[in-house]
């Protein structure tokens, strides 16, 4: 099932996906001025190698597109001769040794508006690390009360969502005593970007009809993903491979010991979930107080396998939720639950056939589908711009829909997208485990099942098949050496289902859940002053909540 973007838990709206799987690190130290040598028995982070290529396997063109129909992990990921593309903020290495080079490193923050910004270096490969540099953005909100207790990283998921764009819109009473960071990770934004082709064929690519009724509609959608994915290997390169949740989490502690923080002090929303349990498995010793806020799948990494609970059901939840709320208030949609939501896919299907012309542009079933996904992130709050969202849409004007649209696909008012519509796709795919074209094609027919609206219509995932680098090798992550990890989950939320909290809790040997009876993406930062209270008390004087503990 193809995934959805989002632009970050408080700065818009935010989505979730992909837990990323990797082998065991090779550690960046815990203090900045000394880099110990890695294990003998821990995994050097590479490139990782092309699957083997079955020895009998048959053979299915659709389009251009030549495509497996043996089931195994990135057997149809294609392989582009090598480019020497070099994206913004690829630098020569530092001077010095190995990691040491980096550790020496002294942040240089000047200042930005209200904020302080700086730029540090980080390896492309950290098992190469005197190969080539890349840069990293961060911006900070200095702690504004004493004593210090240290630097609050944040995260705001995506993947590619910017953590400096969260910094002033991250709700800081009660946390006056820290200094407040957030970072572009690697291949978003400000930090060394992942870049793709132009706008004008992004917006060609989002245009396709995303769940696919036919078989020319089918090999357009996979011819787009692969002329997609090899834009992104034209333009970005050696990036693509080295922009797994594991490089990011080896970044997180570099920057770390830059600040001169003994532990890590964090707080993820969504994907930034992801980040955090990877942290807790990488490098669980050096982790300090971490809360994990709408969780997403670490049991599945990249959301791509036959997961028991994936993203499309929590959109239909949501929809359920608010088509109760429009019935009992008699809109216009229908006089029942049942019967709004057969409003609302009857509205979509219509779409297919016949888009409705928005200047320019059109409003597709495809894109109407992500701009009320994008209005079922916050919660009930938005239910009344959801709802006349749809009935004027029904009346023929697709505007404001196909704003909302935009908004998820990180698409700006002047028609550039951000960096993160190219970001998720390198993130997501680098963490997948997909295995195959035909394979995306059956997990799709089986998310229909467990989520017969956005289910069907989000479509199957094809992208990540098709990404121009292999995947990660996998990780289990359990976290036994962190202390107690925060994880937080809405029963009623949209992007992340509940049931994801629940499972990263017990799956981390230190989570602890607390579970917020609400809807909505993301809950603290004034959602629930029960949730604000107990995350205050956690990070500022290490107070651990009972588990299970629940907020109204």
């Amino acid at each position: 099932m193809r995934s959805v973007r989002g632009l970050g838990c408080v700065t818009a709206l935010a989505v979730a996906l992909l837990a990323g799987c990797t082998p065991p690190p090779v550690p960046v130290p815990t203090a900045p001025t000394s880099a110990p040598a890695p294990s003998s028995s821990a995994a050097k982070p590479s490139t990782p190698k092309p699957s083997p290529t079955p020895a009998t396997r048959v053979l299915l063109t659709i389009g251009s597109q030549t495509i497996s129909a043996v089931p195994g992990p990135g057997i149809d990921r294609p392989t582009y001769p090598a480019t020497r593309a070099k994206p913004k903020g690829f630098k020569p290495a530092p001077d010095g040794t190995g990691l040491d080079a980096y550790l020496g490193q002294k942040i240089d923050w000047t200042s930005c508006g209200p904020d302080k910004c700086a730029t540090v270096l980080a390896p492309l490969d950290y098992a190469q690390p005197e190969a080539q540099a890349i840069t990293l953005s961060l911006r900070k909100k200095p702690a504004t009360k004493s004593p210090k207790i240290g630097t609050l990283f944040l995260n705001p998921g995506g993947p590619g969502g910017s953590g400096m764009d969260l910094v002033d819109g991250f709700e800081t009473k009660g946390l006056e005593r820290f200094d407040l960071v957030g970072w572009d990770p690697r291949g978003v934004g400000e930090s060394t970007p992942v870049v793709c082709y132009g706008a004008k064929e992004t917006d060609a690519l989002n245009a396709l009809d995303q769940s696919p009724d036919t078989f020319a509609e089918r090999a357009a959608l996979i011819d787009a993903y692969a002329a997609f994915g090899k834009s992104c290997w034209d333009h970005s390169g050696a990036l693509l491979a080295h922009i797994s949740t594991q490089d990011t989490v080896r970044d997180l502690d570099l920057l770390r010991g830059l600040v001169g923080d003994k532990k890590l002090y964090y707080f993820g929303y969504s994907y930034g979930t992801q980040i955090g349990a990877t942290y807790a498995e990488m490098f669980g010793a050096n982790a300090g107080r971490m809360v994990l806020d709408s969780a997403v799948d670490i049991t599945d990494s990249g959301g791509d396998g036959d997961a028991d609970v994936i993203q499309a059901m929590g959109f239909d939840l949501a929809l359920d939720h608010f088509a109760s709320w429009c019935a009992a208030r008699k809109c216009s949609l229908g006089t029942n639950k049942k019967a709004v939501v057969t409003t609302i896919t009857r509205f979509l299907d219509n779409l297919d056939a016949k888009p409705l012309k928005v200047g320019s542009r059109h409003l597709t079933q495809s894109l109407a589908t992500t701009g009320i996904a994008a209005m079922l992130y916050p919660g009930v709050d938005a239910w009344p711009y959801l709802l006349l969202e749809i009935e004027m849409a029904r009346r023929g004007d697709g505007a404001l829909m196909l704003l909302s649209s935009d908004e998820l696909n990180d698409r700006r008012p002047g028609g550039a997208y951000g960096s993160m519509f190219y970001s998720f796709y390198a993130i997501s795919c680098a963490d997948g485990t997909e295995k195959g074209v035909l394979d995306a094609e059956r997990l799709w027919r089986k998310d229909e099942k467990a989520a017969p609206v956005f289910g069907k219509y989000m479509g199957p995932s094809y992208s990540c098949p098709l990404w121009p680098v292999p995947t990660a090798p996998e990780l289990k992550i359990r976290g036994a050496d962190a202390p107690p990890i925060l994880i937080i989950g809405a029963t009623g939320d949209s992007a992340t289902p509940y049931q994801q909290a629940v499972s990263m809790a017990k799956q981390l040997v230190s989570g602890v859940l607390v579970t917020y009876d609400g809807e909505g993406h993301c809950t603290y930062g004034g959602k629930s002053p029960c949730v604000d209270k107990i995350v205050v008390n956690y990070l500022v004087n290490g107070k651990v909540p009972k588990d299970g503990t629940k907020c109204k």
